[in-house]
């Protein structure tokens, strides 16, 4: 028992206690896309197993367009749309590898479509090239410091002079996913979060604690985050009750998001964008629900 628990903490990033059981199948009434569920087996992989997902290509990302900002006690990256504050704010949270070259494109990508976008760095500094460093770097991640980085960027957002966000959100990919659901948890002022293949929690009272409009995107061949943690996750967010959630799946796999990654998928990368672009329009710019 202790070495699976220790394999479950390695292998996602995850400090939850409580193991969840398993739940009936979500009521119809959950939105989901038509893309078919694949079979993905539910289980724990080895921290190999789990590394093999994450592979780095060699293409150097595009230019920077953003700048180094200094928050209370971290660095970020922030990047501005051609715009005059009052903007609206996005706290973006990296993968596994940390603030790197392809968080910051991100930013500059959200940034380009009207956000201003702060990427925190919860690594302190350290960016890594490898599976092996990552794995070491994610391990190493303090969740009460994490969490607190998280708020003094929120409230960046909120009070920087270039931005005096009224209207906030949250987006981030795997490890950042995870990050982002949480910083919607701890900062109830954020309006709407996006979680591409996050380990989230799938305890509906930690859920009901959720004010902010969510979108989810995950993958049906991803043996990460398999199928079924997702079934678990939809149907904690019904237990909790009044959540105003969509959750979109892809026939794709582990981080088909990150055109740096081995496994990028260009076509569900490009209809899962359309729909946070969607997503974020609707709830920051024109401030309905989803």
């Amino acid at each position: 028992m202790k070495r699976l628990l220790l394999m479950a903490m390695l292998l996602l990033g995850c400090k939850e206690d409580e193991p969840a059981p398993t739940p009936p199948p979500p009521p119809p009434s959950v939105a989901t896309t038509t893309a078919s569920v694949s079979s993905a087996p539910i289980g724990l992989l080895t921290e190999e197993e789990f590394k093999a997902l994450h592979v780095l290509k060699t293409d150097k990302p595009p230019p920077r367009r953003g700048s180094d900002v200094k928050l209370a006690s971290s660095r970020a990256y922030l990047s501005l749309p051609a715009a005059e504050p009052p903007l609206i704010g996005l706290l973006v949270i990296h993968e596994w590898w940390g603030l790197n070259e392809h968080i910051m494109h991100w930013s500059d990508r959200l940034a380009a479509d009207g956000y201003a976008a702060v990427a925190v760095d919860l690594y302190d500094g350290k960016v890594a090239t490898d599976p092996d460093e990552a794995m070491k770097l994610m391990k190493a991640v303090d969740d009460k410091k994490a969490i607190s980085v998280l708020k003094e960027a929120v409230a960046f957002l909120g009070s920087d002079e270039r931005i005096r966000a009224k209207r906030r959100g949250a987006i981030g990919w795997c490890f950042g996913g995870k990050w982002a659901l949480e910083a919607a948890l701890a900062a109830p002022e954020l309006d709407a979060v996006v979680v591409y293949y996050g380990h989230v929690t799938t305890d509906a009272q930690r859920l009901a604690g959720l004010q902010a409009s969510l979108l989810g995107i995950f993958g049906t061949k991803d043996k990460g985050i398999p199928p079924e943690h997702v079934d678990r996750f939809e149907f904690a967010l019904e237990q909790a009750g009044g959540k105003d959630y969509k959750i979109l799946r892809y026939d794709a796999d582990h981080a088909f998001a990150n055109p740096s990654n081995a496994r990028y998928d260009e076509k569900a990368a490009a209809e899962a964008w359309q729909e946070v672009r969607a997503f974020l329009k609707r709830r920051l710019k024109e401030g309905k629900p989803e």
